[in-house]
């Protein structure tokens, strides 16, 4: 328990510490936001600070917090450090950055900012992409929930019509309707959660790993993991450290918020809010696994129903919350059904704000919010279908997701980084994790059994190449392209 203390005293050290930095960085002031230069009363809407921080907060924290811990803590307690640095000088600063510079430039959604930092052809370029993104992870987040439901009345397919059904309301009705109404109440179900298995932790005091012996390959082992910890595990556990698809979903509260001081404690706290859940997950998980003699996999195995789940991550939530919260458990159920939820409905919203950002639509009135919504909807109603007919679909979409989504950070690090770099800021901040990030995207591509699948001595020098071929261009941008013109702009007005 001493690792998992430690960490968690960082976290919350990191956010007073570090946040304070990035923030300064950045340079907040009082200018007035988009909620109020742009008010349409649909999507930029004033909204009061607590409540965006709650919708914030389930916007981003969908499966991954809880599920990518518990799939991430089969490395071992090591984990903890992905997540504690991950959250603190990476994923904090993903999501603050790219926030604020959403509310610079008049609450623009991802793929705007991409095409003003790194030009039209990216523009491009990402709007396919993160549509993609937002489309696996809206179906993924249905089924998986819809699986948990099934065990408390009515089958499967009723779930994942209703929960569809949901998401289409969520997606066309303005923000207040009905995302500020609910978001507050299922926010608290998973800040309760996560509250009472961190009081239980420190009641039981359970017998977990520290940090200092999980180098080494007896948890992979004994959790029967094969792929190799670097880049896998910085893939699996993303939105408890970084994700990109928080990029696609702070965009939604920048339109909503008073002042750009509140951009620290909305976009930043959320990250390291999320980086609790995750660090709490990781540590029961390696109860789960890794204590002798397995308490954890024997609760389990004496759990009536527990192998009902589809997903041995999804067991051991329920099996948690039941035996470890007793009564109440059921409150920190929903709170697990709901943050997939919640981040499925507002991945759509974000899809269609995106296409409406790009083609120029005004989202005003219904019939303009129904020209992109349906197409966007009958798209991903096959989708759902492929997923429901195929047996491997779950884990065909989330393992696809999970690269994907790792991706967006290195375009968003990239547009954090040039923004700096344009205004003489600390560009460090953001591309020290752009080039971490790039190496762990890159490895993956070439030593992940599901993509090239080389040895990994040669992924490794193939990325290695990538990543210093991309710190070469970037440093050369930065010295003979980044203020060429301004300088430009400088030389006519002299000769003027």
């Amino acid at each position: 328990m001493i690792s998992y203390i430690s960490c968690l005293f960082l976290l919350i050290a990191g956010y007073f510490l570090y946040g304070k930095v990035v923030d300064k960085v950045f340079g907040t002031d009082d200018r007035k936001t988009p909620a109020f230069t742009k008010a349409d009363g649909i999507d930029y809407v004033v909204m009061p600070n607590w409540k965006v921080f709650m919708i914030q907060f389930l916007n981003i924290a969908g499966l991954g917090p809880i599920f990518g811990a518990i799939m991430g803590a089969k490395y071992g307690p090591a984990s903890f450090l992905w997540i504690v640095l991950g959250s603190i000088f990476a994923g904090g600063v993903h999501d603050f950055m790219v926030g604020m510079l959403s509310m610079r430039n008049g609450g623009a959604s991802f793929t705007e900012l991409v095409g003003k930092y790194l030009g039209v052809y990216a523009k491009r370029a990402m709007l396919f992409f993160s549509l993609l993104v937002l489309f696996m992870l809206g179906v993924v987040f249905i089924y998986s929930p819809a699986q948990v439901l099934s065990t408390y009345g009515l089958s499967m397919m009723h779930w994942v019509a209703i929960i569809f059904v949901y998401y289409i309301i969520a997606t066309l009705l303005p923000i207040d309707k009905i995302i500020g109404h609910i978001y507050p109440v299922f926010a608290f179900c998973l800040l309760f959660m996560e509250v009472s298995m961190m009081i239980v932790l420190f009641v039981k005091m359970p017998d977990i790993p520290e940090i200092w012996e999980g180098f080494n390959t007896s948890f992979a082992d004994k959790a029967n993991v094969t792929d190799p910890v670097f880049p896998v595990l910085f893939i699996t556990i993303a939105c408890g450290a970084i994700s990109g698809f928080h990029a696609t979903q702070s965009p939604i509260m920048a339109r909503c918020l008073k002042t750009e001081k509140m951009g620290r404690p909305i976009f930043y706290g959320s990250m390291i809010t999320e980086g609790l859940v995750a660090l709490n997950w990781a540590a029961i998980t390696s109860f789960f696994f890794f204590a002798e003699p397995s308490p954890g996999m024997e609760l389990y195995a004496s759990t009536p129903g527990a192998n009902g789940f589809d997903t041995p991550a999804a067991s051991l939530v329920r099996v948690m919350c039941d035996n470890w919260l007793g009564n109440v458990g059921i409150i920190a159920v929903i709170g697990v059904i709901a943050a997939p939820i919640t981040s499925g409905d507002t991945a759509f919203r974000s899809a269609r704000l995106i296409v409406a950002d790009y083609f120029q639509i005004n989202q005003k009135t219904m019939l303009r919010r129904l020209m992109i919504g349906v197409p966007m909807f009958l798209s991903s109603t096959m989708l759902i279908v492929w997923q429901i007919c195929n047996p491997a679909g779950f884990n065909v979409l989330w393992q696809y997701f999970g690269i994907s989504n790792q991706a967006l950070t290195v375009f968003t690090l990239m547009v954090a980084s040039v923004y700096l770099v344009k205004h003489r800021k600390n560009y460090l901040i953001t591309f020290i994790p752009l080039i971490f990030m790039m190496m762990v995207c890159t490895s993956y591509i070439f030593v992940s059994p599901l993509a090239l699948h080389l040895p990994l001595a040669i992924g490794y020098s193939i990325a290695t190449l990538i990543t210093i071929a991309t710190i070469s261009i970037f440093m050369w941008w930065k010295k003979n392209v980044a203020f060429k013109d301004e300088n430009d702009d400088k030389t006519v007005k002299t000769r003027r």
